[in-house]
């Protein structure tokens, strides 16, 4: 078995779109899919990209993929990568392919500069939780995440006055 990460292309668009609809029902949320799969190609591999992508593959067949941007610490000075998803086939689990998308990760963050690799996960999720512990994460118990999208987003920038 041979395990290879490379960097997704445009081309690689359909498939990167059926990972991500292939995690949100993974993770009971594929309601709340709602991308334009054209848009999503142009955010990624447009003239400004706003994420990048790898590919997992086992035996030459894509199995996996990791989405991630840069973010920045202010206390560090330094950017960081944010891991915003990660998605291994039911049938490819085990195989140490999650494991190589990780660490292609840690390595791009050596590579760069950046002082750290984050991510969420659900707290539902205690195969990921303790796998994610097992290779050194911890937990950010302290931090709460906060959002403000949809229709909440559109009136909040309304202008004051």
């Amino acid at each position: 078995m041979t395990l290879t990460i490379r960097l997704a292309t445009a081309a690689d668009l359909p498939l990167i779109a059926g990972f991500i609809r292939d995690l949100a029902d993974y993770e009971k949320l594929s309601h709340e899919v709602r991308f334009d799969e054209a848009k999503l190609g142009e955010n990624l591999f447009g003239p400004r990209p706003y994420a990048e992508v790898i590919i997992g593959e086992i035996d030459g067949s894509p199995q996996g993929f990791a989405l991630f941007f840069h973010n920045f610490s202010t206390f560090e000075g330094r950017p960081g990568i944010y891991l915003e998803d990660l998605f291994v086939r039911p049938e490819a689990r085990g195989s140490g392919l999650g494991k190589a998308l990780l660490a292609h990760l840690a390595r791009l963050c050596i590579e760069r500069d950046c002082a750290r690799l984050e991510w969420s996960v659900l707290d539902w999720n205690e195969p990921a939780i303790g796998f994610y512990k097992s290779l050194g994460a911890r937990m950010m118990d302290e931090w709460t995440v906060m959002r403000v999208d949809g229709d909440a987003l559109a009136r909040f920038a309304v202008p004051a006055g």
